[in-house]
């Protein structure tokens, strides 16, 4: 079960400056996918996490990806998506610990006081649809349908911390 990270943690995005996680909730929530590029699994949940972030896009939640690896491995794992969202890196997998993920790719919601309102750990529809379900409430959004055709079957995730 994911836990509230502290709120001095940094997040480093692609384009832009390093801040502590408290800055990036001053006036956002946090709707993050956290992919380990260098997994199967990520890759093939990569098509739908595009489709749910542009879904989401314009609620009260910043939408961003978390990618477990450096700036340069990030944009080739990323391709032009890089430039179409906010990216965070983590290469350490310091902000996955602290979130106390144990399985990858992950939806996480942060609420803007740094706590976790939902999370889901592998790809289970269900558990997805749940986490949208929390922002979308929480935003007064429309929830994306989940899931799709062409969406992955369900499957468990890879090992958070390597």
């Amino acid at each position: 079960m994911a836990t509230a990270p502290p709120p001095d943690i940094v997040l480093t995005p692609l384009h832009g400056d390093a801040r502590p996680l408290e800055e990036w909730l001053t006036t956002f929530h946090l709707a993050s996918v956290v992919l380990d590029p260098y997994t199967n699994e990520s890759a093939w949940i990569l098509p739908t996490a595009v489709r749910i972030m542009s879904e989401m896009r314009g609620c009260d939640a910043r939408v961003n990806f978390v990618v477990t690896a450096t700036a340069s491995e990030t944009r080739l794992f990323l391709g032009p998506l890089a430039d179409d969202f906010l990216v965070f890196v983590d290469p350490e997998r310091a902000f996955v610990k602290e979130l106390a993920l144990q399985t990858l790719p992950a939806f996480v919601f942060l609420r803007f006081d740094g706590t976790v309102q939902a999370a889901a750990e592998g790809w289970d529809p269900p558990q997805w649809r749940s986490v949208a379900d929390v922002i979308a409430t929480t935003t007064a959004w429309i929830r994306p349908a989940l899931p799709i055709a062409g969406d992955p079957g369900p499957f468990r995730g890879t090992p958070a911390l390597v």
